[in-house]
């Protein structure tokens, strides 16, 4: 299927690693150019030269999501180089686990920054070139955990909802510009930061017996979904949460 995005500019958040970076890779392979960002300079220039593999052109940004002044930084270098982009993913690893009296104040404000300030922040910056041309992708990646919580995540169960609750606002606000919305929300998957949740909950490496289809997912898996809601062919798809859990949620809607 083509999605039509080949020579759209794409945005993915916290791409140096994990499902970020599969995310841009699967955006590659559909002929979209990049600009990807990261905390780790070493990591990062290792992901571009995956992503040049598939012949787009590919910008690696070095910052920290969760600083403002970075966040502020990537913005420019990248509107600086494309002048607008097409779509946008925003993305960033997840906060510590703990429950809530082991848990700080700081931490609590840590998160915002990282999960809620980063979205919007990025969001603010890049949505006047889509609001130009109208024509853009604004997809979220979270976490299941925002549709059942997961014990001992509590600063990704409650911080994660409310970036859910700023893409479904925005995309009833966003519509008449002809810029969809979405939400994306990972299951058990196997990137690096599953392995450091198991390695500090073990009981997290028999999350399979609660999956229907019985193991983790692979991050392409992932990166699939979120490719097909950047593209073209998703026009009449917005301000919705779409699980890639292996059936995980057992929720009904």
């Amino acid at each position: 299927m083509d999605l039509g995005i080949k020579g759209k500019v794409a945005f993915v958040a916290a791409s140096s690693d994990g499902l970020g970076k599969s995310v841009a890779l699967e955006l590659a392979k559909e002929g979209a150019n990049l600009a990807i960002c990261g905390r780790d300079e070493e990591r990062l220039q290792s992901a571009k030269q995956e992503v040049r593999v598939y012949g787009t052109e590919v910008l690696p940004i070095a910052g920290d999501l969760s600083i403002s002044d970075d966040r502020e930084k990537i913005i420019d270098a990248t509107l600086k180089t494309y002048s607008s982009i097409d779509i946008l993913v925003t993305n960033t690893g997840g906060p510590p686990s703990g429950r809530f009296e082991d848990l700080s104040a700081e931490q609590w404000d840590q998160t915002y920054q990282l999960l809620l300030a980063s979205a919007t922040h990025l969001i603010r910056g890049f949505l006047p070139g889509m609001k130009d041309k109208k024509w853009g992708r604004i997809v979220a990646i979270t976490s299941q955990a925002v549709k059942q919580p997961v014990g001992n995540l509590i600063l990704s169960n409650s911080v994660r909802a409310s970036v859910v609750g700023l893409m479904k606002t925005l995309a009833s606000e966003l519509g008449p510009y002809n810029i969809t919305v979405n939400n994306v929300m990972p299951g058990y998957t196997q990137t690096s930061r599953l392995t450091q949740l198991i390695e500090k909950n073990p009981s997290f490496s028999s999350a399979t017996e609660e999956i229907p289809l019985g193991r983790f997912g692979d991050p392409e898996e992932f990166a699939a979904a979120v490719a097909f809601l950047a593209s073209k062919r998703a026009s009449y798809i917005t301000g919705t949460s779409l699980a890639v859990d292996g059936g995980w949620i057992k929720n009904i809607l």
